[in-house]
């Protein structure tokens, strides 16, 4: 019988948000739980940050402790989303290969499937690393991320048509007169594009690209924080990105958790989505700030009392 989970830092309607170490939380949790875990876990940078992210060479053997942890707690047919930024090694222009090690001590050692890569394009990264992108000028910037989806079996619960992508211009006008702009025809791969081409299926299959700008610049958790005087969480994902996999990958009602919450936009998606929500987060004053997330618009002083 595994020991209870302690006391939340704070609770909503859907949702609770535990102090601690993700190590020692996941053994508190029942076996075959949770219908999806997605985190984005500190990076491997070459500089240390100050929301305690793991040297280069350390981080792979790090990260891989929370693998079978995260594999007891997961229901068969549940995902584990994993955000993982790209990383250059120290001093030179050359890429680590950190990421993809990950993904295959993940497969290879521990059993997981590879379901699908996706890959995170953020068009509004600022250019780095400086010294050889913006100073040397000899790299383009890095502004995608590899985004790994894992499962237990070969089948785990999905349905691409909760996140279809609208329509571009084009496809709309072919549906409103397909005679008109299309004839049914042979590729030249030999391909039959023509059965159902032209049917509104209500939007276009999404691709593994997912192009989700991180912007938020003005949001009630950032206006909630600087009302009492905390810093934001200096990494946050914007909240497009665990809404998408929340959508595509679990059903109303059911658990997501977040073993690297920061800010908690896991929670607050899964909380818009009707999904109940596991936040585990080691920094007591980043998980409390992450509670200005299900706060309604509130006068400063009232912020101020919350917050105390």
């Amino acid at each position: 019988m595994p020991a209870a989970l302690p006391t939340p830092l704070y609770t909503t309607e859907w949702g609770q948000a535990y102090v601690g170490d993700s190590l020692d939380l996941l053994p508190r949790l029942p076996a075959d739980s949770v219908d999806l875990i997605i985190t984005s876990p500190p990076f491997a940078l070459q500089r240390q940050k100050e929301y305690g992210n793991e040297n280069e060479d350390a981080h792979v053997d790090w990260l891989l402790q929370f693998a079978e942890p995260v594999k007891r707690v997961l229901k068969p047919t549940g995902s584990f989303v994993l955000d993982l930024g790209g990383a250059y090694q120290s001093g030179r222009p050359v890429r680590s290969l950190y990421n993809f090690r990950v993904m295959l001590r993940l497969c290879d050692e521990h059993g997981f499937r590879l379901a699908e890569e996706f890959f995170w394009h953020n068009p509004a990264k600022l250019p780095s690393p400086i010294e050889w992108v913006n100073k040397r000028k000899i790299r383009a910037k890095d502004s995608v991320n590899t985004v790994w989806w894992f499962a237990k079996t070969d089948f785990p619960k999905a349905d691409v048509r909760r996140v279809l992508a609208p329509y571009s211009d084009r496809m709309k006008k072919l549906l409103e007169d397909a005679e008109s702009f299309y004839r049914p025809k042979l590729r030249p791969s030999g391909h039959d594009i023509s059965v159902n081409f032209a049917t509104n299926n209500g939007g276009a299959i999404p691709s593994n690209l997912l192009q989700i700008p991180n912007t938020e610049s003005n949001s009630p958790y950032q206006r909630h924080c600087a009302s009492v005087g905390v810093k934001p969480h200096p990494a946050r994902f914007p909240e497009k990105l665990p809404t998408f996999f929340i959508e595509f990958l679990t059903d109303p009602g059911d658990t997501v958790l977040d073993i690297f919450a920061g800010s908690n936009t896991t929670g607050s998606a899964a909380e818009n989505l009707d999904r109940r929500w596991l936040a585990f987060e080691k920094d007591r004053t980043y998980l409390a700030a992450s509670a200005f997330r299900f706060v309604d618009e509130l006068p400063a002083e009232d912020l101020v009392t919350l917050w105390n």
